[in-house]
């Protein structure tokens, strides 16, 4: 874990987050700047930089946990984002998907995060 990173501070319990689940490999946690009514963040516990420097064999495990997480929010539709790079649009160098819903609605195109 990189002390600086913000995400693995929120793993060590360090900085506090509104938790919607957790199991020993992930964590999942509504965004402080939601841009939809229904906009949770999932990160491996582990620290990986990005989506192109994590190790593929983490993505089956994190798939699974994501589809829990759909189902303690109750929500089937909902649109998974992850920006790989400055260039791509991160901005916290912590591999984390953007789970974002808008129940009862639906999502629009364009700048979502």
């Amino acid at each position: 874990m990189g002390n600086n990173c913000i995400f693995c501070q929120i793993v060590a319990g360090e900085i506090p987050s509104k938790k919607v689940l957790e199991d020993d490999n992930f964590l999942a946690f509504h965004d402080i700047n939601p841009v939809a009514p229904v906009h949770i963040l999932i990160i491996p516990k582990t620290h990986y930089p990005n989506f192109a420097q994590t190790p593929p064999e983490v993505f089956t495990p994190m798939a699974e946990f994501i589809k829990k997480v759909a189902e303690k929010v109750g929500v089937t539709d909902y649109r998974l984002i992850t920006n790989n790079g400055k260039g791509g649009g991160q901005e916290v160098f912590h591999l984390h998907i953007h789970f974002i819903a808008n129940p009862g609605g639906t999502l629009k195109w364009g700048k979502l995060v």
